[in-house]
């Protein structure tokens, strides 16, 4: 699991079977402080209802891929969650 700020979303005009309807996110990986952690940008599957500006955390992998519904859709990262605050803030 690691921390995300979402930066925008995505388009696709076609999708594989089982992410029909699924809003997809543009992310940007951060630090457990919250900064930019110089990993590139990535797109993942929002299963949380994020927006953008929104502090999320993720699941990569195999946990993203089982986070959609039906299981093992073709993703390598997942928005299962919105972060209220982090620790310190």
């Amino acid at each position: 699991m690691y921390l995300g700020r979402v930066i925008g979303t995505v388009v696709a005009t076609q999708r594989i079977a089982g992410l029909e309807g699924r809003k997809l996110l543009c992310v940007r990986p951060l630090d457990h402080a919250g900064r930019p952690n110089g990993a590139p940008d990535e797109v993942a599957v929002d299963v949380a209802q994020a927006g953008p500006g929104d502090l999320v955390f993720l699941v990569g992998s195999r946990e993203a891929a089982l986070a959609v519904e039906p299981s093992f859709v073709p993703v390598d990262a997942a928005v299962v969650g919105i972060v209220d605050r982090l620790p310190g803030d």
